[in-house]
């Protein structure tokens, strides 16, 4: 008997060492569809040809192609007009891939089994419109996304334009059950909301994770205290976050404790765009987080917007680095406030909830210990890929079944 024939395509790079929360989300999907059969990867993205070139063995999963996305532009009043009010209208990103393309994803999709998209993102680089025998792991909805926007102070136009998207957005959300077999989201809300607006699909959840250590983490908190920051600058809600903590938390803090330090890490945050204040030190990419971290009283999630869940709770969890956030931060993560997590949205509260954690080194363990336990039960990838397993067993089944379209559908 042969084996499950899967096919895996991701607009992230699953690269050794990650970068973002999608490339170790790609990684860790990738790895469990990898026990179900044997998995054809293919990376769907701009330069990923490039990265194919310099990473084509990526921590165990092997990287077997990529198809190189180019922009394609909405011409006219009456390309913007049909992007708004028609959720057919092809490649809504603003990129796809070519002809050559189309046809030889199609041709994998014939030989497969099962199809698992890694993200939203990707199946809409294609002109197909219904992908058989597909699961799609809905990371981001993009309209949770824009809808986090609009508080933005923003000018009327622009208030304007990010409605328009909120609603646009939301249309192609409740197709998803005509186009693919299966869906998976990040979180339970996730999956509420599909079901919410009305989305006919079965829907898995598959929450975000991190590698569980080989040993027990154990942490080194220095002096003077570190708070820690960790997300790529060109993601935006890590800037608006990271601004917003350095306006209006840092000075409260820093006039309490006068000594403290703030770690900035990811790409991006050594540049011109890390924000200017005392005591700021930004990083950059850092090969060993898990011993920088060690070193930090704590790590913020100060995040006001976007959509999905964040990996940054499961990356201090899984280090036992107590953590402070915001509620929007701790989205789609069922945490507790007090018990394994401190969470505030205003300034004033969350910079007295970084004091509290600084001069409370023993609460704060506590606290660090009861979410590495949470940690240890819901979100490694181990204690995940049950969930990968269940979706694709759904998709098969059903691409079984003779009420699901088995043929390439274009729009």
């Amino acid at each position: 008997m042969r084996s499950t024939r899967i096919l895996y395509l991701s607009a992230y790079w699953p690269r050794s060492q990650p970068l973002c929360g999608g490339e170790w989300r790609a990684l860790g999907v990738g790895r469990a569809l990898r026990h179900l059969g044997d998995l054809q990867t293919i990376v769907v993205r701009s330069g990923a040809g490039e990265e194919l070139r310099n990473n084509h063995i990526t921590n165990g999963l092997d990287v077997t192609d990529s198809i190189e996305s180019q922009a394609r532009f909405r011409r006219g009043l009456s390309g913007k007009v049909r992007w708004a009010v028609d959720p057919r209208t092809p490649y809504p990103y603003g990129c796809g891939v070519d002809a050559e393309a189309n046809a030889s994803v199609s041709r994998s999709i014939n030989d497969a089994d099962l199809v698992w998209f890694g993200n939203f993102r990707t199946p809409n680089l294609f002109e197909n419109w219904v992908w058989p025998k597909s699961v799609l792991d809905v990371d981001d909805l993009p309209s949770c996304f824009e809808k986090s926007m609009l508080p933005a102070p923003t000018g009327l136009r622009d208030s304007f334009v990010r409605t328009v998207r909120v609603h646009s957005w939301r249309r192609r959300e409740q197709t998803l059950g005509e186009r693919f077999t299966v869906l998976a989201t990040c979180s339970e809300s996730d999956r509420a909301y599909l079901r919410k607006i009305g989305c006919r699909a079965p829907v898995h959840v598959i929450p975000n994770g991190f590698d569980q250590p080989i040993g027990e983490p154990v942490r080194r908190p220095v002096t003077p205290p570190r708070i820690g920051f960790v997300g790529p600058f060109e993601h935006p809600p890590n800037l608006d976050g990271i601004r917003w903590f350095v306006k209006e938390c840092w000075p409260l803090i820093k006039r309490e404790i006068g000594d403290a330090q703030l770690r900035i890490v990811g790409n991006g945050s050594e540049g011109e765009l890390k924000p200017v204040g005392p005591d700021i030190d930004g990083l950059g990419w850092v090969p060993d987080l898990a011993n920088e971290m060690a070193s930090w009283s704590l790590k913020i999630v100060p995040i006001r917007s976007g959509a999905g869940t964040r990996i940054k709770l499961a990356q201090a969890f899984s280090a036992k680095c107590p953590v402070v956030s915001t509620s929007f931060g701790a989205y789609g993560y069922n945490v507790r406030n007090g018990v394994d997590i401190l969470l505030a949205d205003s300034a004033d509260l969350f910079a007295q909830a970084c004091i509290r954690v600084v001069r409370n080194p023993m609460e704060a363990a506590a606290i660090a210990n009861r979410a590495w336990e949470e940690f240890l039960r819901k979100w490694t990838w181990d204690a995940i890929a049950p969930r990968v397993w269940a979706a694709a067993e759904e998709c098969l089944r059903r691409s079984k079944s003779p009420n699901f379209n088995v043929g390439i559908v274009s729009r």
